[in-house]
């Protein structure tokens, strides 16, 4: 990625990232979110592959996160002000393990070995 194009999406070094960052928390915060939880393990088969590969208690509080954004989005309501001031959208749990799995998935390919897993359209 060029130098310009990372400090383009540097929320340090661009005032238009940092407010879009702002933005963003403040509305996964609404919900009780985090960034890691809006990866879609049905899009993505890396990420499926990585949430298999995670602990059980850490796919479970996502469970019970996506579940509880779901029940309040259905109810046009949000998490009360001192829940939400709780909350750290951005703290990662997925992503060192999704490189990983990124990684070996790249390394099997660049083998010629067969894939994992593939995606097939029924």
């Amino acid at each position: 990625m060029s130098s310009l194009l990372k400090s383009f999406v540097d929320p340090k070094k661009n005032w238009l990232a940092a407010l879009h960052m702002k933005t963003l928390s403040r509305r996964l915060r609404k919900y009780g979110l985090r960034y890691d939880d809006l990866y879609d393990p049905y899009y993505d088969l890396d990420v499926k592959e990585t949430l298999n590969r995670l602990p059980t208690e850490i796919v479970d509080a996502r469970n019970q996160r996506l579940k509880r954004a779901m029940d309040l989005s259905m109810k046009h309501e949000y998490l009360p002000e001192n829940l939400q001031a709780m909350q750290t959208p951005f703290r990662g749990y997925l992503k060192d393990m999704l490189a990983l799995v990124k990684k070996e998935r790249a390394e099997r390919e660049a083998l010629g070995a067969l894939p994992l897993y593939q995606r097939t359209i029924p």
